[in-house]
């Protein structure tokens, strides 16, 4: 690993660096790297990119990037704004490692409605990353624009991405004591949304609903940390907790739902055959019930050659 100087360097400076390195044409970028790893001061990576700036006539991509990335991770606003004025100019459109970085660093700083119109841009170009999403969620709770971040949240699960227990947190955390009956319906559609789809919130997240459900003016909620016992009994309020495992009925459905939509598909023919398929069945409904499936395919594509295994 190659150590980033403790101050600015003159050009020679870097160009005895780079002539000592073990491999000069990939010195920037390894430089660069070192530097976001030990947090480097921002003047001595800045004299770094002015030094390539005048040696070859621009800086590329991926340094103005790894440039950007050591911006964010201090908070550094004017600069993160004066990267993207330079991305601007000179690339047509950015990549999405790119947008990433410049809406988490906007959106944590003082000029964070700039992330929200960058969001807009890249929905014209491309489907935002939910990190791209989240930043801008985060930001407009930390600002009370609860009406905006469940925009985007909504959003978000119009396209699929799915949101983490991180943000979700955010909404609670930043609606406490809130009186608006539609605000508090998101919330509990939220709860809905962990319900359904079987998601367990970390302690942290426990603790936010916890005090959001105290804090509902007139609730007069009192909330408590428990273990639920083997029988799915609360021991605070003796309510029975509902059954998360399915139906018989329930079962038959997924499975049928699974045969027709992922084994068979639009064509049979892709991945098996009709007589192959049904001879697999009678072979899974002849046997007792499995306790383990390995899968062979990815067994053989993850463990190195010499290790394989003729028998799985």
């Amino acid at each position: 690993n190659i150590q980033p100087p403790e101050k600015p360097l003159r050009a020679e400076e870097w160009n005895r660096l780079k002539e000592g390195f073990r491999t000069p044409e990939v010195f920037e970028e390894a430089m660069f790297n070192s530097m976001i790893r030990c947090n480097s001061p921002i003047d001595v990576a800045k004299s770094l990119l002015t030094h390539v700036a005048k040696s070859n006539g621009d800086v590329a991509y991926t340094l103005l990037v790894k440039y950007l990335a050591l911006c964010v991770q201090q908070g550094q606003t004017s600069e993160i704004l004066d990267v993207y004025d330079i991305m601007k100019v000179r690339f047509r459109i950015l990549e999405s490692g790119a947008y990433n970085l410049l809406i988490k660093g906007l959106s944590n700083s003082d000029r964070w409605r700039t992330a929200l119109t960058l969001l807009e841009e890249i929905k014209e170009i491309m489907v935002p990353s939910r990190t791209n999403y989240e930043s801008c969620i985060k930001a407009l709770s930390r600002h009370q624009e609860m009406d905006h971040a469940f925009k985007l949240y909504h959003e978000m699960l119009a396209r699929d991405l799915v949101p983490t227990l991180d943000v979700l947190q955010v909404f609670f955390d930043f609606n406490r004591g809130m009186k608006d009956a539609e605000l508090q319906k998101e919330l509990f559609d939220i709860l809905l949304y962990l319900r359904d789809n079987q998601i367990y919130p970390h302690k942290t997240f426990m603790q936010s609903i916890k005090l959001w459900f105290e804090s509902i003016p007139g609730g007069n909620w009192t909330g408590h940390l428990t273990n639920i016992k083997d029988s799915g009994q609360c021991p605070v309020c003796n309510h029975q907790l509902e059954d998360s495992d399915l139906t018989e009925e329930e079962y038959n459905n997924l499975s049928e739902k699974i045969i027709r939509d992922v084994i068979h598909g639009t064509d049979t023919f892709r991945k098996t055959s009709p007589q192959e398929f049904e001879a697999f069945q009678a072979f899974v409904e002849s046997r007792p019930p499995f306790d383990i499936v390995i899968d062979g395919l990815n067994v053989s594509h993850m463990k190195p050659r010499r290790m394989h295994c003729e028998n799985v």
